[in-house]
């Protein structure tokens, strides 16, 4: 079977009604594969599920795929989010502005250089994964940047403290206002 739509979304009150009286199978993705309009996924009770949307339609974490009144039975999307390069510019706060904005150009011109998208909040600079994590340390140790500091932390450690904006950004087009209701 071809799922073609979505029925709806259990962050809905309906939808979240018959969520909890149903036996579910969870289709988890990535935040990239979610952005697609056609894949395939085995859910975590090992069903198969070929999805072809609608162009320019994206899965969000809670979309029902599929519900079966009769047995009770539901299909819905998880999404797994990458992880968020922080980059710490607090180094900087107490410096010349000369330095300040020599920094802050070269770290541009290296997340530029990439085509990275980037979301700058207070003293951080939040990138997500959008290469493999060797390939993005390769770049910044390439650099060398004075003055700054950078790890990767998962998405649920920085999401929470952006708005919802600056989290589109980060994760791609999909709403996640309620990704983090997982059950």
């Amino acid at each position: 079977m071809i799922y073609t739509e979505i029925l709806g979304n259990i962050a809905e009150p309906q939808w979240a009604e018959l969520y909890a009286a149903s036996a579910v199978e969870h289709i988890t993705l990535d935040q990239w594969a979610a952005q697609r309009s056609r894949l395939k996924a085995v859910g975590d009770r090992g069903n198969e599920y070929a999805i072809a949307l609608k162009r320019r339609t994206t899965l969000r974490d809670g979309d029902v795929v599929s519900y079966n009144a009769e047995e009770r039975q539901m299909a819905v999307i998880r999404l797994r989010l990458n992880d968020i390069l922080e980059i710490d510019l607090g180094a900087l706060a107490n410096m010349d502005s000369e330095t300040i904005i020599s920094t802050a150009v070269e770290l541009g011109h290296a997340i530029g250089n990439q085509h990275w998208p980037a979301v700058v909040r207070g003293v951080k600079v939040f990138v997500p994964m959008t290469v493999d994590r060797k390939v993005m340390q390769s770049v910044m140790n390439t650099h060398r940047i004075p003055h700054i500091a950078y790890s990767f932390r998962s998405a649920d450690q920085i999401i929470p403290y952006l708005s919802p904006h600056e989290v589109r950004q980060i994760v791609g087009h999909n709403d996640h206002h309620h990704a983090y209701e997982h059950r």
